[in-house]
């Protein structure tokens, strides 16, 4: 079924739709096997159990969908919908995020909390160590600021380090990011994040999850949301992340995805840039500034116009999006002359790019 040619849903198929989503061993594929052999959730859940026998689907599936907890939790997603900035996007649907209805399991129901608009605009997703190093979580702050103010929407998965630091660079310039949840949108984890998914979700970013609103941080359950950062971005970017990360998960879904995969280098005497190493040694493009990533995105054609037009990109301008730096400073870090440096900064503040005070320089954010 294509999104495009998919009737409106219903508001007893809608309920119907929320009662499967909460049956046990249901994902994605049986989900949309139900949907495919009786045409709509409504005559699957009416239908007699021999016929969800006749798909193969387990007796708990199917005993589940008339347990009063199932059709309680639909009622409760039904009224949590009518709130404001809170709302259910479905794969056969037009308003689905087209580059994550691409993946073989594309999650059938997405709940989201804020502006579902922006899953349409370019994503770049951003990962790595949940106990990050000061310069990596610097390092991802950059990129974010950068990324952001060119135009891409920043999305990760709300964990802590890298994940945390990539959103709030972000918000910080006035860009959009979208957190993916490994819970419900009720059951928040963890809870450290609350605060920044609030402000993601007050400022026009969104807060999504393929979960149940209820539904709690098991083990399982990160590997499955790590498909979806992956699925609606054009390319991951991994930050810092030792071999055993989960952002290793996330980079190979993302590479059979058909995305591309980013990987910042690190010091070899540091694990937590072993992880971005072996992806390297794998094939990801090694990425030392924003760039790079921007000549390999070059072709796609829903790159907002600002990468091919801003200067945002430029080298001083990355520095500056990440802190104040005085000419000298930018000489050192850049690797630039001083004359060179001074030059570039008179162009930038001419084009009101820049601004000087007390002898530092800032990036101003449009």
């Amino acid at each position: 079924m294509s999104p495009s040619a998919a009737a409106p849903v219903s508001p007893a198929e809608l309920e119907a739709r929320l009662r499967l989503h909460r049956l046990p061993e249901l994902g994605p594929a049986r989900f949309k096997k139900l949907l495919e052999a009786f045409g709509s959730a409504s005559k699957a859940i009416s239908a007699p159990a021999s016929a969800w026998r006749a798909l193969g689907l387990p007796a708990t599936c199917s005993e589940a969908r008339r347990s009063s907890e199932v059709r309680d939790g639909a009622s409760h997603a039904l009224a949590w919908l009518e709130r404001p900035a809170q709302h259910l996007l479905m794969w056969d649907q037009p308003d689905y995020p087209a580059l994550l209805a691409e993946i073989s399991d594309s999650p059938p129901l997405l709940f989201v909390a804020g502006d579902p608009g922006i899953l349409e605009k370019p994503q770049l997703a951003m990962v790595g160590s949940r106990r990050a190093s000061r310069p990596g979580m610097d390092t991802a702050a950059a990129f974010s600021r950068s990324l952001a103010s060119a135009g891409f929407v920043i999305t990760s998965g709300l964990a802590l380090g890298i994940d945390a630091a990539a959103h709030q660079a972000a918000l910080d310039v006035g860009g959009q990011t979208v957190g993916v949840l490994g819970t419900g949108l009720e059951k928040f984890y963890p809870q450290r994040n609350r605060r920044l998914a609030d402000a993601m979700i007050a400022s026009g970013s969104a807060v999504l999850s393929e979960f149940p609103l209820d539904a709690g941080p098991t083990a399982s359950n990160f590997p499955r949301r790590n498909r979806i950062i992956s699925g609606l971005s054009l390319g991951v970017l991994v930050v810092e992340a030792s071999v055993a990360s989960g952002s290793l998960i996330t980079a190979r879904l993302a590479a059979e995805q058909g995305r591309e995969v980013y990987a910042i280098p690190g010091s070899i005497h540091h694990p937590g840039a072993k992880g971005c190493h072996q992806l390297i040694r794998d094939g990801a493009m090694l990425v030392e500034t924003i760039e790079h990533i921007l000549e390999a995105l070059r072709g796609w054609q829903q790159l907002p116009l600002s990468i091919e037009t801003s200067s945002v990109v430029h080298p001083l301008l990355m520095l500056l999006h990440a802190a104040p730096h005085t000419s000298e400073a930018l000489s050192v870090s850049s690797g630039w002359t001083l004359p060179k440096v001074l030059a570039a900064l008179t162009e930038l503040e001419m084009e009101g790019r820049v601004v000087c005070e007390s002898g530092r320089w800032f990036a101003r954010v449009s």
